[in-house]
């Protein structure tokens, strides 16, 4: 039954696309995140659905859009750099096979992060595409948010769509994009128009902002529990009383603390005394090791760099000896192939210093680029301008949950934050149209017609019932 309603589902989204060219930009934001080939084991897995909505909304783009005033922003630019540079590193990696499986993927995220603010170009778009992101996210989300209520969750062993632990379905992955979506979720449900604000839709959004919250405890990450503080910290920004805020939040997080599974609250404890932790240990000596590689391979070593590194490290177990005495067991660990854990790492890693660099402009500028917006838009009260800026924070704050989160998780290519990005662009080039004066073109169509002296005989020509 699940096989049939997926493949109508989808059919459905991607005839929808026909009538209105708009659609397959949509159809293609939800089969990238929701990935519904995989969560099917029938016809969808036989065709290639994301390649079929891609082409359709490039096409629909070229042949039907209205390309007047397009215009490349500075931050597509660094896109299309990162983009090449990216293919150069591909064609001299060190391991060459497995950088091709990679740029698969990658590729097709910058393309479409460059792609959607030349199709996202008006305020109805912008929400339609936020709010696809959004709901897609919440195929997944909800039921592991569910299943975490009735103590389903577990390291590694919370159920989702699909039994598959790589991309969005990744645990750590997954709590970060789950945590920074919230934002936008709080903007839809103020500002939305598809679904305008109303009962029906803030009970939906609040339990959807839930679900999100649950996923750290769900799949017990400890990226997602330092997301969570992040982003808590970043709405002190959009509340009025600050002290109530963090006094309500305490009081929750107090309550909450006996109400968490045991096994997450010991996992918890490890981000104090990394060393007490394989995990956490293999991350800080993989990231030494990526610094030493990058002081021998400036440039990096194309993507799956990380498969030729060794590292070993000590772990420390204390035990309980008897009479408040404790024993100390140190355990030499080595290790061969591990991932970067950190975007920055795997940048650094894989694209060196250039593509490490070319990574962090294009992140930092949309910090500073939505920073501007909101205090281009902070005296204007308008209903536009306030939820353009409403928004610009939302995509704000969300970014920020994402590049913390990305010091412990290997997401530098994560296909959801690229459409995030590309989000951002459309809106400020959006908010950019809007307030930009009239051009002399639009002030002479604007400027009323000389009046014509009317020949002897003919009626004058008179506005409205004047002219009756």
């Amino acid at each position: 039954m699940l096989n049939l309603f997926l493949t109508a589902f989808v059919a459905a989204f991607l005839a929808a696309g026909i009538r209105r060219p708009f659609v397959f930009v949509l159809a293609y934001a939800y089969i990238d995140i929701v990935a519904p080939q995989k969560v099917s084991w029938g016809f969808l897995q036989s065709i290639p659905i994301s390649l079929i909505a891609f082409l359709g909304a490039v096409t629909a783009w070229a042949v039907a859009e209205d390309k007047n005033g397009i215009r490349f922003s500075p931050r597509q630019f660094v896109l299309l750099l990162l983009l090449i540079y990216c293919g150069l590193t591909t064609r001299s990696a060190d391991f060459p096979d497995d950088a091709l499986e990679k740029w698969g993927w990658v590729w097709k995220a910058l393309i479409f992060a460059l792609f959607l603010p030349l199709t996202v170009r008006t305020r109805l778009r912008i929400e339609a595409l936020a709010l696809v992101m959004v709901l897609s996210l919440g195929t997944i989300v909800i039921g592991g948010g569910i299943k975490t209520v009735f103590g389903g969750g577990g390291y590694g062993q919370l159920k989702l769509l699909v039994n598959d632990n790589t991309g969005i379905y990744e645990g750590s992955t997954l709590s970060t994009v789950a945590v920074g979506t919230i934002p936008l979720i709080a903007w839809l449900a103020r500002y939305g128009t598809i679904f305008r604000p109303g009962k029906l839709v803030t009970l939906f959004a609040l339990a959807l902002a839930f679900s999100c919250s649950l996923i750290p405890v769900g799949t017990q990450t400890r990226t997602g529990l330092i997301c969570l503080v992040i982003l808590i910290a970043l709405s002190m920004r959009a509340v009025k009383r600050p002290l109530l805020y963090m006094g309500i939040i305490a009081a929750f997080g107090t309550a909450a603390v006996p109400l968490l599974p045991q096994s997450y609250l010991e996992r918890m404890n490890t981000i104090e005394n990394h060393k007490s932790d394989q995990s956490a240990s293999t991350r800080m000596a993989v990231w030494k090791w990526t610094i030493d590689f990058a002081k021998t391979h400036p440039f990096g070593g194309g993507f799956e760099a990380y498969r030729q590194n060794s590292v070993s490290y000590d772990t420390i177990k204390a035990e309980n000896a008897g009479d408040n005495n404790t024993a100390i067991e140190t355990e030499r660990i080595e290790e061969k192939a591990r991932a970067y854990h950190s975007g920055y790492f795997e940048m650094l890693g894989e694209q060196g210093y250039p593509g490490l660099a070319l990574w962090l402009i294009l992140h930092l500028s949309g910090l500073l680029q939505l920073e501007l917006i909101q205090r281009r838009l902070r005296r204007r009260t308008d209903l536009y301008s306030r939820s353009d800026r409403s928004l610009a924070l939302a995509l704000q704050s969300g970014h920020c949950v994402y590049l913390f989160g990305a010091l412990f998780v290997g997401i530098a290519f994560q296909p959801f934050i690229f459409m995030l990005i590309g989000l951002q662009i459309a809106l400020a080039m959006q908010v950019s149209r809007r307030l930009a004066p009239p051009s002399e073109w639009q002030r002479r169509k604007a400027r009323p017609a000389p009046a014509q002296t009317p020949e002897p005989g003919e009626a004058p020509n008179l506005p409205g019932s004047l002219a009756r």
